[in-house]
């Protein structure tokens, strides 16, 4: 729990949360109890990591905006089983928000997080070593405005892949990613970072920024990405684990899992030799008959889009090509993301070879 706050205490935003401050203390603020040691300001972090380069130690980083899932734990528990020492950040970006995204409501729940963290084993015995816990002045220290237009200061931009898929539906947000999240490598500074599937687009564009921007730590090859975490409960059987989730009302988490249905109907399709064009339209046929059903239940379902698309380029598969027209054992991301209500879902399935993007 946190601790009481005295009147002597002003808020300070930490990680995207507002923490208590003493008005007479800039840099001490009052965080949940927890076992964990809690980093909130570069200079903690760095003397922390320099006396683990001097101890030859590797350093795993989980690079997360808190509301922690199963999915952030399978990621954290892949690094507590690979790394000597883990780090997991939680930060709420602005930057990657538009105006009338949803940062403001956004989940937060640290003391939540913290359990769930500290509660975590692996058969090492290994427990997270720290917690990153930036405030939005440590992030931006030139801006945090959400508009692009207003912005001041450095931001990093991978062309050509930021502006499709995802991009295409969400203008900006790979900007705000890539930024971030190169602002954090160079904060932690880890052997080896791991991302979700779910993710796949903002996964593989970063491990390109990092190949691009010569970056050691991580390199391309130790940015690993871990399938998707899937909910097991019969209810929504299949549907993705994501912070955004906890938006769903009981009557839409019944429908959420179509996306993901529709995705493995798709799959199979091409599995038969169906064009591309006609693998997109098996899925969306099912997506508009569930939207029908759900309509009667009183919940909105529209498709936002399903697509396949290359890996390594994210060019849109010609609509004539197939399994057995394209290069064998190709790898190919078919994705999609449908609205429930008023929450946005994404998933997506790898088609042929994945090895060269999961590892």
């Amino acid at each position: 729990m946190l601790a009481a706050i005295p009147k002597s205490l002003s808020t300070l935003r930490v990680g995207g949360f507002s923490i208590a401050r003493r008005a007479s203390m800039s840099t001490s603020t009052v965080l949940p109890q927890s076992p964990i040691p809690i980093f909130t300001t570069l200079a903690q972090l760095r003397e922390w990591r320099s006396k683990a380069f001097s101890e030859d130690k590797s350093v795993g980083f989980v690079p997360t905006m808190g509301a922690l899932h199963e999915g952030h734990l399978s990621l954290v528990r892949h690094s507590l089983a690979e790394n000597d020492l883990t780090v997991v950040s939680i930060f709420v970006n602005p930057t990657q928000f538009a105006p009338h995204e949803d940062l403001a409501s956004y989940p937060r729940t640290l003391p939540q997080d913290l359990d769930a963290l500290t509660s975590l084993r692996v058969p090492s015995q290994r427990t997270p070593s720290a917690v990153f816990l930036p405030s939005v002045d440590v992030m931006y220290p030139s801006s945090s405005r959400q508009s692009p237009p207003s912005q001041t200061g450095t931001f990093v931009e991978v062309n050509g892949l930021g502006a499709v898929m995802e991009g295409a539906a969400r203008p900006g947000f790979f900007r705000g990613v890539a930024t971030v999240v190169t602002k954090l490598f160079n904060a932690v500074q880890p052997s080896h970072a791991y991302f979700g599937q779910k993710d796949i687009q903002q996964a593989l564009l970063l491990r390109r920024m990092v190949a691009d921007l010569l970056l050691a730590h991580p390199t391309p090859q130790t940015l690993h990405v871990v399938p998707t975490a899937r909910s097991p409960h019969p209810a929504d059987a299949g549907l993705a684990l994501s912070s955004r989730n906890a938006y769903l009302t009981p009557e839409e988490r019944v429908y959420a899992p179509v996306l993901y249905r529709s995705l493995k109907t798709a799959e199979g399709a091409w599995a038969e030799g169906a064009s591309k064009r006609d693998v997109v339209e098996v899925a969306m046929d099912l997506l508009e008959a569930e939207a029908r059903t759900a309509k009667d239940s009183a919940v909105e379902m529209r498709t936002d889009y399903v697509e396949i698309n290359d890996p390594w380029t994210f060019d849109i598969v010609r609509d004539h090509e197939s399994k057995d027209s394209s290069e064998e054992n190709r790898a190919l991301i078919l994705s999609g993301a449908v609205w429930v209500g008023k929450t946005r879902l994404i998933d997506n399935i790898l088609l042929g070879d994945s090895s060269k993007i999961l590892y």
